[in-house]
């Protein structure tokens, strides 16, 4: 199983990104997709969930969605802030069976 994020960088407070997170090795239709993201000093927090039946969940100024036909999650972070600058990790859940992403770093600064 391998999930591949991707689309972090820098953007200015205001800005917009999304980041896509492609898995493979996986039946995807069957898995809960995540968004976490952790700042340095911080805990990891969860940012977006979106089930297997494509109901999503999210904290303000972020979407979460999935395309099945692509094997892939995607989260839109909108009107960014300094602090949304952290590490994002997708993650893959089914039952006991949780993946990670490697994670990619997004660093919201004038």
């Amino acid at each position: 199983v391998q999930l591949v994020e991707s689309g972090g960088g820098w953007v200015q407070p205001g800005g917009s990104l999304t980041l896509s997170c492609a898995a493979s090795g996986l039946t995807f239709t069957s898995y809960v997709m995540k968004w976490y993201r952790q700042a340095p000093g911080k805990e990891r927090e969860l940012v977006a969930s979106i089930s297997t039946g494509g109901t999503a969940n999210s904290v303000p100024r972020f979407f979460i969605s999935r395309d099945n036909a692509r094997n892939s999650a995607y989260l839109l972070m909108n009107s960014l802030k300094s602090e949304d600058t952290a590490k994002y990790y997708c993650r893959a859940d089914a039952g006991i069976l949780k993946y990670w992403g490697q994670g990619t770093q997004v660093t919201v600064s004038s």
